[in-house]
């Protein structure tokens, strides 16, 4: 990790708390950051034209933190040292509306903050060990194989 780079990592389940962007906001600010970012990923009641009623998230804890913190460490490699980076995302089940992932990116300017951000929640959607069941209106459940494991590059330009 370079020096000047600072990184807030978690596995937050959701039967002890929510995800918290406000949070997320106030650990990447700094005086001398004039970018500020901030991805939030729900819960969407459709996908793939089939009514949600929720998502349960399992996840290998200790790795995914890892793989988040090796994204933030690629992403200070590529905008500089100067950057603070927060990733958390939530574990366990989920109902619609509910925050899945946060994710804010600081640092002295918007392109850096921007590039950040993105390149990190590529490397969470992409990279970590996270796995989700969609619930379904109609009482059916589904373990979804997730971009953890569909082998697509994290690549933000290759991203769907």
């Amino acid at each position: 990790m370079e020096q000047g780079m600072q990184v807030h990592c978690a596995v937050v389940d959701a039967s002890e708390g929510k995800l918290d962007p406000a949070a997320a906001l106030e650990f990447v600010s700094d005086p001398g950051f004039g970018g500020t970012t901030l991805f939030v990923g729900r819960i969407r009641d459709l996908n793939h034209g089939r009514a949600v009623t929720g998502i349960t998230y399992d996840m290998f804890d200790a790795l995914a933190v890892n793989i988040f913190r090796q994204a933030a460490e690629e992403a200070a490699a590529d905008v500089g040292p100067r950057l603070r980076v927060y990733v958390a995302h939530a574990k366990g089940r989920l109902g619609v509306g509910d925050l899945a992932v946060v994710v804010a990116a600081g640092t002295p300017h918007r392109d850096e903050a921007f590039r950040a951000c993105r390149s990190v929640i590529e490397a969470v959607k992409h990279r970590a060990p996270i796995w989700k069941q969609e619930h379904y209106l109609d009482g059916d459940s589904v373990w979804s194989e997730g971009c953890s494991l569909c082998g697509h590059d994290a690549d933000p330009a290759g991203a769907a």
